[in-house]
């Protein structure tokens, strides 16, 4: 969607205008009137008594007179924060709206969980009737709504609309931007904007920081952790997203420093603090350290379903299915907790990796028979994964083939490594597989579909076309990647691939493994 470019101006400054009031106490448009009124909508807790103020406004003021604007605009501000619906009546009888008027209206849409549309469509409304100009306080919201939409069109044009009305130096507007090219995939963009903003704030670090988490880059994020801290202190959401990059790398050590830091450093809000504990839970579970992960659970005063969740997917990581199914039943049972979509994965991965099938498939039907959550392709991905392990091939590609969502190429790729650990598999039911996953496309697929299909064939002693698949795969320039294994000594990750020699100590490695393979033989 193309936006209506902007003036190239900024709007004049507000001036006043001398207002002349009748003294008669019993007039209503006096100032003690309006007083009156405004001092009620500071008062005012519930839409009831805003409709009732909203309504002895319209009969007792003036349209013409400035202070019933300002009434307007405080009824505007407050119902969009409670009833947006309202807030367009509102907004649609004013006959001369100013730019915080537009504002008020634009928040109000960004900040719903249905109309960040209406946030977009409104500044273009407003830009296309140019009586009323965009400022420093339009944009972060524009922004917001565009990447709760990954509109990045349409936030790119907006961004060139910063530019042109000279508010590229602000800083609220230079965080939002951050925020939208990192949620829609563009973090080059989000680093530029970042590198290139003469002043930040915390919000700034935090907002960059978080963005190279969310993309992956948690090294990198560390990194800037490191600047900040030389410049700022860091707070509770700069620490969740440290922790979360530490929970991605793995490194324990650097994760319980950060643990550290938020029982030294931080307030006691932030170390008490819901998401921040909840993410200590999450990293010690991804660090190896579950017991490091069950203490901090445990010790926690409030917990809420994400805290659950991790708990229970750490110990389905860890292969530890009855704790799993155990804290999932103290979660419904003894704390009242409503169990979401991410619960039930934890759980039915808990049961896929214990090959307990029975427990599996009464919790597919308790999720969608009793909590009424819609399975989604992670579930039935669990579920399928759990059949094909334990044997059960033919109910798993039912399953498969007759789920509302169309399977992916981990699905697949399930079903057909559950085939080539069969004696017996069948050969054209393997061959089919392999084919839908190469159809589904996506990366890094190709290999390990070869590699598998071959098992497959050497099962079944049909070795030319194993040696088909190894000079198909050798003309397609395919070759099997290597297993890879990280680990983590003194804060420093090291990252070794199977057959690798470029490590510094590789030789000294090499030297140990095959001195334990002398005391294995």
């Amino acid at each position: 969607m193309a936006l209506p470019i902007p003036p190239n101006h900024r709007p004049p400054p507000p001036h006043h205008l001398p207002i002349t009031f009748n003294t008669n106490n019993g007039d209503s448009l006096s100032p003690n009137h309006h007083s009156r009124l405004l001092h009620l909508l500071n008062e005012c807790t519930s839409m009831s008594q805003l409709k009732q103020i909203h309504a002895h406004t319209l009969r007792t003021t003036s349209t013409t007179n400035p202070h019933t604007l300002f009434l307007h605009s405080r009824i505007l501000h407050f119902s969009s924060l409670t009833d947006i619906r309202y807030a367009f009546r509102v907004f649609n009888q004013i006959e001369s709206p100013n730019s915080f008027t537009w504002n008020t209206l634009i928040r109000g849409c960004a900040r719903s969980s249905e109309l960040e549309n209406q946030a977009i469509l409104l500044y273009c409304k407003m830009l296309s009737q140019g009586v009323a100009l965009p400022d420093e306080y339009t944009f972060p919201f524009v922004l917001r709504a565009c990447a709760y939409l990954f509109a990045l069109s349409e936030g790119k044009q907006a961004h060139a609309h910063v530019v042109k009305l000279g508010f590229g130096s602000d800083v609220y507007i230079g965080n939002s931007l951050i925020h939208l090219y990192a949620s829609c995939g563009c973090l080059d963009y989000a680093r530029k904007v970042f590198e290139k903003m003469r002043e930040r704030s915390v919000v700034s670090w935090n907002v960059m920081i978080d963005s190279l988490v969310g993309a992956g880059e948690f090294e990198s994020s560390v990194k800037v952790f490191g600047q900040m801290q030389r410049l700022f202190e860091p707070d509770g959401y700069t620490m969740q997203s440290v922790i979360n990059a530490c929970a991605g790398l793995g490194a324990l050590d650097l994760g319980m420093w950060a643990h550290a830091y938020v029982l030294r450093k931080c307030d006691n809000a932030v170390a008490s603090n819901v998401l921040v504990n909840s993410s200590l839970v999450d990293m010690y579970c991804k660090c190896g350290s579950l017991d490091m992960a069950l203490q901090m659970f445990e010790g926690m005063n409030k917990r809420d379903v994400i805290t659950w969740n991790y708990m229970i997917l750490g110990f389905a990581m860890h292969g530890k299915a009855e704790a799993a199914l155990k804290c999932f039943d103290r979660m419904v049972n003894m704390e009242s907790c409503k169990p979401n979509s991410i619960t039930f994965v934890g759980v039915l991965s808990a049961c896929s990796h214990r090959g307990m099938v029975n427990e599996g498939r009464k919790f597919f039907d308790k999720m969608v028979k009793e909590y009424k959550i819609e399975p989604r392709l992670e579930h039935y991905g669990c579920l399928v994964d759990l059949l094909a392990r334990a044997g059960f091939i033919d109910e798993a590609l039912n399953l498969v083939t007759t789920m509302p969502v169309k399977p992916d190429a981990v699905i697949w790729r399930s079903l057909l490594d559950a085939c080539s650990k069969q004696q017996h598999a069948s050969i054209e039911l393997s061959e089919e597989v392999a084919r839908q996953i190469l159809e589904s496309g996506g990366e890094d697929v190709s290999s390990g579909v070869y590699v598998l299909l071959s098992r497959v064939y050497a099962s079944a002693s049909r070795w030319n076309d194993v040696g088909s698949i190894r000079r198909l795969m050798t003309e397609e320039g395919i070759s099997k990647e290597p297993g890879c294994s990280i680990i983590d000594i003194d804060g420093i990750t090291h990252e070794f691939f199977a057959g690798d020699t470029s490590h510094p100590c590789s030789r000294e490695i090499y030297q140990v493994l095959d001195a334990m393979k002398e005391r294995l033989k």
